[in-house]
């Protein structure tokens, strides 16, 4: 039964787990971001407005891209610790990216693009980190 005024004591781990679970759903954010990037892209080749040489560029941006947005929510989510959560992100964009490419294909290996996945992801999470921080208002005495 709980007793008025009293505070319940949160477990040390509570907080560690919150901001896990924030990073994951913004992971999960970048990667939906990610595939509608390449959708859209898609659709351009189809098209004809872009050229088919145009697709690695267009694989790179898009998870710049997704990174940087799913991060930006991480980061707003999490609320400290933004580069950290950024990155976190980044890392777990590129897992997902990488998981379903193993699900699809029987391998999946670095030397075909994934080491400028990796970059790519890190390099929009770690921006997403770095826009994401807000400065520390000074107070006034």
């Amino acid at each position: 039964m709980k007793q008025k005024g009293k505070r319940q004591a949160e477990h040390p781990a509570s907080g560690w787990l919150n901001a896990m679970c924030e990073v994951l759903k913004g992971g999960v954010v970048a990667l939906a971001v990610t595939l509608l990037v390449l959708l859209a892209g898609a659709c351009l080749i189809s098209a004809g407005i872009l050229s088919e040489s145009a697709m690695g560029g267009l694989v790179t941006a898009s998870c710049v891209i997704g990174a940087l947005l799913g991060g930006l929510l991480a980061v707003r989510w999490v609320g400290s610790k933004p580069l950290p959560v950024g990155l976190g992100t980044g890392a777990i964009l590129f897992l997902l990216l990488l998981s379903i490419g193993l699900l699809l294909y029987d391998e999946a290996s670095l030397a075909q693009g994934g080491v400028r996945l990796a970059l790519a992801c890190a390099c929009g999470g770690a921006l997403a980190g770095v826009l994401g921080s807000r400065k520390k208002k000074r107070k006034r005495k």
